[in-house]
């Protein structure tokens, strides 16, 4: 099972993780596991899961905290998992990054399928541990090859999960890069905040408003170093591609 996909489990109740693990296990994957919140932070930087299942209320780290800093340098998706059912701490968990949110007590194969259905929507191809701050490379690695989006200086190798302003590579997160690839499909079209959300990350995926500003803040500061910014903000209505022109 060395080529299958490794789901990190997280909860700080043994029997809870007995239950996630005989499921994933039998779902097909490998399986990680770690009880509590700051030894599912080690293990999701060591190892690089492919999708973490998340307790939401643990020890020594709290889920909502470990997502928090995962999302400062990863992109891998995260399935909450708690007892907790209030709308807030669901809007929360989604908010901070999480792409899926499941209460106990729950159906193993409820879970199973979320799991699997936050898999397809990044096609199996999570972008773990890339670097939060923005890297510009230059020289002959900084070739973009294979299926390309372009509008003058913004690059994107569809192929590769690449992007590129002129001769320096800029490293996104797999949702930045989508979100990207979006407003760079349409130039000059103006996307609400709701057709962002519903091109980038999937149809049954709800995040506000608040979060699609936020990844298109971190978006832009990826581009700082270089003095570039390929988003536009519309006031009142959201945001569209730049003319990408240094």
């Amino acid at each position: 099972m060395s080529d299958a996909q490794t789901v990190l489990i997280a909860d700080d109740d043994p029997h809870i993780r007995q239950i996630v693990r005989f499921a994933v296990e039998k779902a097909g994957f490998a399986v990680l596991e770690a009880e509590d919140g700051a030894q599912a932070l080690e293990k999701a930087i060591e190892n690089s899961p492919d999708v973490v299942v998340l307790d939401v209320m643990m020890p020594e780290m709290d889920g909502t905290e470990v997502c928090r800093r995962l999302r400062a340098d990863s992109d891998v998706p995260v399935v909450f998992l708690s007892s907790r059912d209030e709308e807030i701490d669901r809007i929360l968990g989604l908010e901070l990054g999480g792409d899926d949110y499941v209460t106990k007590p729950f159906s193993p194969r409820e879970l199973i399928a979320r799991i699997k259905a936050v898999l397809r929507r990044v096609d199996g191809k999570v972008q773990s541990g890339q670097g939060a701050a923005s890297a510009a490379k230059t020289g002959d690695d900084a070739s973009p090859r294979g299926k390309l989006l372009a509008h003058n200086e913004l690059k994107l190798n569809l192929d590769e999960y690449r992007a590129f302003w002129g001769s320096h590579e800029i490293e996104l997160t797999r949702r930045e890069f989508d979100l990207l690839r979006v407003l760079l499909g349409y130039p000059g079209k103006v996307f609400s905040r709701n057709e962002l959300m519903n091109r980038a990350y999937g149809t049954g995926v709800i995040v506000s408003d608040r979060t699609i500003d936020s990844h298109v803040r971190r978006l832009r500061r990826k581009f700082d170093d270089i003095d570039a910014d390929p988003v536009e903000t519309v006031h009142g209505i959201g945001y569209r591609l730049s003319p990408c022109q240094s």
